[in-house]
C-alpha cells in the first residue's frame, strides 16, 4: 500500500502536521483515528494522503456487481437503479475531489476483473482442478478458493424464497429446494 501513496487530491482537507520521532503522539493519533472510524465527520480524519485506488469506488462497484449477479434477471429495473446510483456515487467522488480520476479507473478495473475472474473459476468445473495446464490454480489464493467452492458443482442457481412461513400466499416461490452446502460424489461414497 505504501508504494501507491499519492498527495491529497483536494485543497479542502485540513491535515495534521507530521510527527517526526514523537512515538507517544503517533500512538495518540492512531487511537483518535481508530476511535472515530477514520471518518472526517467525527473529526478523526486528520491524516492526509491518497492511494492509487479508491476504496469507495471498489465498494460501489462490488455492490453493483453482486446485485447484478445474485438478483433475479427479471429485476431489470432494480439493476438499472443500482447501476445509476453506483455511477452517481462515482461521479460524486470525482466532482468532490475525494480521489484522482486514475484512482477511480484503477479501482473499477481491478474490482471488475477480480469479480469476473473469481466467478468464472467458480462456475467452470475445469478451473477448480489443480493441473499443469490450469494456470489459475497457481495463484496464491487458489487453496482458499478451492476450500470455499469445492462442493459447488456448477453455477449456483439464482433462486430466492421467503425465509419465514408467514405469509405464504404473498410470496410464492418457484424455487426448488436447494441447499447451499451440497455433498459431492466423494462425500456420498464416504458416508455409505
Amino acid at each position: 500500500m505504501y508504494v501507491t501513496t499519492l498527495p491529497v487530491p483536494g485543497m479542502h482537507f485540513q491535515c495534521a502536521p507530521k510527527l517526526n520521532g514523537d512515538s507517544q503522539a503517533k500512538v495518540q493519533r492512531i487511537l483518535r483515528l481508530v476511535s472515530g472510524g477514520g471518518l472526517s465527520i467525527t473529526g478523526s480524519h486528520v491524516l492526509c494522503g491518497d492511494f492509487l485506488f479508491s476504496g469507495h469506488t471498489v465498494s460501489l462497484t462490488l455492490t453493483y456487481l453482486f446485485i447484478k449477479e445474485y438478483s433475479p434477471r427479471h429485476f431489470w429495473w432494480y439493476h438499472l437503479i443500482c447501476w445509476l446510483m453506483s455511477a452517481a456515487g462515482i461521479i460524486c467522488i470525482l466532482v468532490g475531489h475525494e480521489h484522482y480520476t486514475v484512482d477511480v479507473i484503477i479501482a473499477y478495473y481491478i474490482t471488475t476483473r477480480l469479480f469476473w475472474w473469481y466467478h468464472s473459476m467458480a462456475n467452470e468445473k475445469n478451473l477448480k482442478v489443480t493441473s499443469q495446464t490450469n494456470f489459475l490454480s497457481r495463484v496464491w489464493w487458489f487453496p482458499v478458493f478451492h476450500f470455499f467452492e469445492k462442493n459447488v458443482q456448477g453455477s449456483v442457481p439464482c433462486c430466492f424464497s421467503w425465509p419465514i412461513s408467514w405469509p405464504p400466499s404473498c410470496f410464492k416461490s418457484s424455487c426448488k429446494n436447494y441447499s447451499r452446502v451440497q455433498k459431492t460424489g466423494e462425500d456420498n461414497e464416504k458416508s455409505t
